[in-house]
Formats: C-alpha cells, sequence, structure tokens
C-alpha cells in the first residue's frame, strides 16, 4: 500500500487470503449488525449503493444518547462492492443534525457533504449524581473511524480492498 493509498484511506485486503465472492463478503457486513452497536448496516436498494453503514442516531433505544452528547454532524458510509475489482468502494455523506425537543430531525438544507472526511464529536456532561455527588454523568465519542474500522476489517479479512472515492460514482 503506497503513500496515496494512506493518505486516502484505504485498505489493502490481508496478505494469503483468497478473495471471497461478494455474496459472502455482502453477508459479512450486515452481521456485525448487533443492538448495543451504536451503528447499523443495512441493505440500500435506490441504486446508490449497496449497503448503507450509519449511525442510529433516529432508533428510539439510541437517540437520547446521541441528543444527550448534542451531536451536531452524522455519517452515513455508502457502500458498492465490486466483484470484478474485489473491492468495496466507499463515500461519505456528512449530514447537519437538529434536535427539536429531544428528537433527532435530519436536515440536508444547513450542510451538507459527499466524499471522504474524519469528524470526531466528543464531550462529557457533569452534573449531580443520584448519590448527591457531582461528578461525570456520561462521556462520549463518535467518530466516522469507529463506524468505518470494523467495516474495514471485514473487508480486508475477506481479501477485498477498501477503495474511498471521493468524487464520481461509486
Amino acid at each position: 500500500m503506497g503513500w496515496l493509498d494512506w493518505m486516502s484511506g484505504a485498505k489493502a485486503p490481508k496478505e494469503g487470503v483468497t478473495p471471497a465472492v461478494a455474496t459472502d463478503l455482502h453477508k459479512a457486513l450486515l452481521a456485525v449488525n448487533r443492538s448495543s452497536a451504536p451503528f447499523i448496516v443495512r441493505e440500500e436498494n435506490t441504486g446508490s449503493a449497496d449497503l448503507i453503514a450509519e449511525w442510529k442516531i433516529v432508533d428510539a433505544g439510541w437517540y437520547e444518547i446521541f441528543g444527550r452528547a448534542h451531536l451536531t454532524k452524522v455519517a452515513r458510509v455508502l457502500l458498492r462492492l465490486d466483484e470484478i475489482q474485489k473491492e468495496v468502494r466507499s463515500c461519505d455523506e456528512i449530514w447537519s443534525v437538529e434536535w427539536h425537543t429531544g428528537v433527532p430531525n435530519l436536515s440536508a438544507s444547513g450542510e451538507y457533504f459527499r466524499g471522504q472526511q474524519t469528524s470526531i464529536e466528543f464531550g462529557a456532561g457533569y452534573a449531580f449524581t443520584e448519590e448527591l455527588q457531582y461528578g461525570q454523568v456520561y462521556r462520549y465519542r463518535f467518530s466516522t473511524k469507529e463506524l468505518k474500522s470494523p467495516l474495514q476489517d471485514i473487508v480486508s479479512n475477506h481479501g477485498w480492498r477498501w477503495r474511498p472515492v471521493a468524487f464520481g460514482k461509486l
């Protein structure tokens, strides 16, 4: 892997691994889903991508956590599997989030980005606890790396290359 690959976020296939068929890789990417993860990988049927990985910001079990963190941007990663090249092309979408009475409202009108980006939102909240002690009541960190890294590892471990795409078609 060269300097340009490193700078772009590309990840080479794991050495010595025979590339899997696309259907096996597709299933493995969907298998990353679990209720305890703050993101989900889902199939995309509009033709813009094969799969989309995104934060569970509108999931009732998670939006309170995202809202408490005052998250202002969320990322989606569009994935296209290219069986001929044995690569997964990825493109990031960054959306602005507005919170109305604790409920998220995704908005493309204020800000929207498509390409490759690293974004990190972090913070902590301090208040009196149930034991009436002042201290940290929550801490969060949402990073696009936390969203992409598990997916990149799955792709690499299946003998495929992860290739970020900033412009053009996936």
